[in-house]
């Protein structure tokens, strides 16, 4: 279980004893593969924990990080108003595999997903501008954060116009500037080649959703095409038809909001970031084990936003039972990788089929008939 932790303490001591060259920075499971405020966040911890051997007190402050995180969660949860209480003891006791994610494997997956959910926090009380600044700060750690991206740059662009959200826009690229500077200096294309690989292979042994393929089949470069094409295809799909609710073309979100002539009804901030999340996660090219925490704690929400008659209910917690029995099954299976991809096409369906914009209301035609005649008329 210290594995990754030894890892990351060896990569980031490499920073701490002076090395700027992001290619020189590596550990035992490899070169370092994280932006720059993975860096310096586990740098702190390397301090803290007295040069990463104190492993006790380590998983205490992740365990600290866990609570945080559940906070963060219900705040955003308690501002839907969409999923029943009782669900909240499926997401805080009946997982196994996020518990061991924070505490037992220390990963830095859940300091990203703890940051991101702060910056959603944030949109929600209409700060915007802090909002990107924790967004671009949780893409720092790791790269995953990016799936929100596309729903954030929808949101943008309806809350403030294309001239609006480009200074929104800046102030993520900005402190990626700032965070990366001191290895940019060195080495620019080291660390942009190392820090935001696009294209870094995975290895097979370990992925939890592609098992059921040959493995040339999922190292294959043209079945990764295949896959950004569907993603790209369904983000395509839900920012017309259920992201965008205007009757305006979509074109109208690049005009300033005032100008608009069909403003578009209020939309959840939520559904688009955790839909857009959720449909990067479905065609992923492959998704390990510390990679559930990516969209464990959004599930709720992505099963109760639709309206839910009463006896859906049980079939929904029965689907967050067999996504988590998928996740904990080690090594994974042709059985469980398919499950959880059955599993994930009912949830896409749902969000499809449940959040169909109403039907146009038909106003009735005018009465032919000649209208009365008063008798003062008369």
């Amino acid at each position: 279980t210290e594995i990754d932790w030894k890892a990351y303490m060896e990569e980031v001591e490499g920073f701490a004893n002076g090395t700027l060259d992001y290619t020189q920075l590596k550990g035992d499971t490899g070169p370092l593969v994280y932006p720059a405020g993975f860096v310096y966040i586990f740098l702190g911890l390397y301090y803290a924990t007295g040069r990463g051997a104190d492993i006790r007190l380590a998983q205490y402050l992740f365990a600290g990080l866990y609570l945080l995180n559940l906070l963060l969660v219900f705040r955003i949860y308690c501002r839907t108003n969409r999923v029943p209480p009782y669900v909240f003891f499926f997401m805080c006791c009946a997982s196994y595999r996020i518990h061991s994610i924070f505490v037992l494997r220390l990963f830095n997956d859940p300091v990203a997903m703890a940051i991101l959910f702060l910056a959603i926090n944030l949109f929600l009380e209409e700060r915007w501008s802090w909002g990107c600044l924790l967004f671009s700060l949780a893409v720092s750690v790791k790269m995953n954060i990016l799936l929100f991206a596309p729903g954030l740059l929808f949101l943008l662009l309806q809350r403030f116009g294309l001239l609006g959200c480009i200074p929104k826009l800046c102030i993520c690229a900005l402190l990626q500037v700032i965070l990366g500077l001191p290895f940019l200096l060195v080495n620019p294309v080291g660390y942009l080649t190392r820090s935001f690989d696009l294209g870094r292979q995975f290895q097979f042994k370990w992925t939890v959703n592609w098992r059921f393929l040959p493995e040339e089949v999922f190292q294959n470069r043209a079945f990764h095409a295949v896959l950004l094409l569907a993603h790209l295809a369904g983000l395509g799909l839900f920012a017309l038809h259920r992201w965008h609710r205007s009757k305006e073309s979509i074109l109208a979100l690049l005009k300033d909001p005032a100008e608009r002539k069909h403003p578009s009804p209020p939309l959840t901030i939520v559904f688009v970031l955790f839909s857009s999340n959720f449909l990067g996660v479905c065609c992923s090219r492959s998704l390990h084990y510390q990679f559930y925490v990516w969209y464990f704690h959004t599930l709720p929400y992505l099963l109760w936003c639709t309206p839910t008659a009463k006896l859906a209910h049980m079939p929904k917690v029965l689907l967050l039972g067999v996504i988590e029995l998928c996740w904990n099954t080690y090594p994974s299976t042709v059985c469980s990788s398919l499950s959880l991809h059955i599993c994930h096409g009912l949830v896409l369906l749902q969000l499809w089929y449940g959040t169909a914009p109403p039907p146009a209301l038909h106003t009735p035609p005018p009465s032919r008939r000649p209208a009365a005649i008063s008798k003062k008329a008369q």
